[in-house]
């Protein structure tokens, strides 16, 4: 029986190697019938390169173990864990996705009173039943559970950060007892830490808004068994952001047109890069700088960021978006745009910060954003086919040489950084 099962082994084994060679010598032969017949951009060609590459890869992920020292963990963070392998719920009343869809990732806090808004525009977005909605939690919080659990008009599957600095009340990544404080000095206090580069040691709650973005991008991509295998493009959203009843149809549109209007973009954008924005209100779409409200992306564009995982990590800046401006994306070697319509499809509203929730004694108390209006050519898809690009040529913004504001300074941090950029093994035949 055992000299059976070796056959057996190779026989699959072999099956496997002949699968990737013809994958391989496939990938081989478009990437040439690109470079010499059709008149696309290099980009497009790279693209297709490293969709090829990743083919080659069979979709085996596992909890990697080895060369990653994640913090031990205590009995919420285990229980957390576990849960995010649980399917996705109402099943029972979205049983199929729509082919091609596009996954929306919703990131949240602690901030309830927002969360409430967005849920309700999402419940307004046309195609939304069509989908998987994936909450990303940074912690454990009753209300905020409550509200998501409420969800009703679509797939929904939450996942938690098991390592969230919220749900650690006495040790890494939370709060350890012999932790340095303000601007200590670790040798006369004799305590643990290492200071930005402006003095300042770590406060777990504010570190927390990168170690979640960075979990959540690498678990969606990579660990998530809904969308590991996931090609298409993966829409991320805050819970501060307000979603617009053309939403996921206007991106459908901007992700169609992307490879044929702006080949040399890297996203899809729901709104313009300055939060304050609203949109030209041209009959044109728009290729800029990327912003975070309500951006859309592919695996190949993940997998890029993933490889700047060391420069990511080691940034001293505690904002995610910050980082990726000032060094992840200078460090691709050319501009990074994203596509987007001349018309918002998502605002950004409030006052309340991230790290403000609503468990303190100082709570971020904000009611300035129940007054906000959509008019009726939002509530419809507004782009068309037929337009040209505005290219902003002039990225505004963070650039490459910005030192960053602090805040990420201890080597603690930036290590758990580099373990999550490591925590799901793509073991490759």
């Amino acid at each position: 029986m055992a000299a059976h099962g070796k056959l057996r082994i190779k026989d699959a084994a072999f099956r496997r190697f002949l699968s990737v060679a013809v994958i391989t010598l496939f990938g081989a032969i478009l990437i040439i019938f690109l470079h010499r017949y059709s008149p696309v951009s290099d980009s497009v060609i790279r693209d297709a390169y490293e969709s090829a590459e990743s083919l080659q890869v069979t979709f085996n992920y596992s909890q990697r173990t080895e060369n990653v020292n994640l913090p031990k963990q205590n009995e919420l963070s285990i229980r957390l864990q576990k849960q995010n392998e649980l399917p996705p719920r109402n099943l029972n009343l979205y049983p199929k996705l729509a082919k091609d869809n596009i996954v929306i990732v919703l990131y949240v806090h602690n901030r309830p009173q927002y969360l409430k808004v967005v849920v309700d525009s999402l419940s307004r977005v046309e195609g939304i039943s069509e989908t998987l909605l994936i909450v990303s939690h940074d912690g454990y919080f009753e209300e905020i559970n409550r509200i998501i659990e409420g969800i009703k008009f679509c797939q929904v599957k939450q996942i938690f950060a098991p390592y969230s600095p919220h749900i650690f009340e006495n040790s890494f990544p939370g709060v350890s007892p012999n932790d340095c404080k303000d601007k200590d000095d670790p040798v006369k206090k004799k305590c643990e830490g290492t200071p930005d580069q402006y003095g300042n040691h770590r406060s777990p709650k504010i570190v927390s808004l990168k170690h979640h973005w960075w979990w959540m991008m690498n678990t969606v991509w990579d660990g998530l068994k809904e969308t590991r295998q996931h090609l298409g493009h993966i829409l991320f959203i805050e819970e501060d952001h307000f979603i617009y009843p053309n939403a996921y149809r206007n991106l459908q549109l901007l992700t169609e047109l992307k490879p044929v209007k702006c080949p040399d973009c890297y996203a899809a954008n729901l709104a313009p890069c300055d939060v304050k924005a609203k949109g030209e209100g041209w009959e044109s779409l728009i290729a800029e700088r990327m912003g975070n409200i309500g951006y859309a992306f592919n695996r190949t564009v993940w997998k890029k960021i993933h490889r700047k995982a060391k420069e990511f990590c080691a940034f001293d800046d505690y904002n995610w978006d910050i980082t990726m401006w000032a060094t992840v994306y200078p460090s691709f070697g050319a501009p990074v745009y994203s596509l987007r319509g001349p018309r918002t499809s998502a605002i950004h509203f409030g006052k309340c910060g991230l790290h403000q929730g609503q468990g303190e004694k100082q709570a971020c108390v904000d009611h300035g954003f129940s007054n906000i209006q959509v008019e009726n050519i939002d509530k419809v898809p507004n782009i068309k086919t037929d337009w040209g690009v505005h290219i902003y040529w002039k990225q505004a913004g963070y650039q490459a040489g910005f030192r960053g504001w602090g805040g990420w300074g201890d080597t603690r941090d930036r290590q758990l950084c580099l373990d999550f950029a490591n925590m799901y093994d793509l073991r490759s035949t």
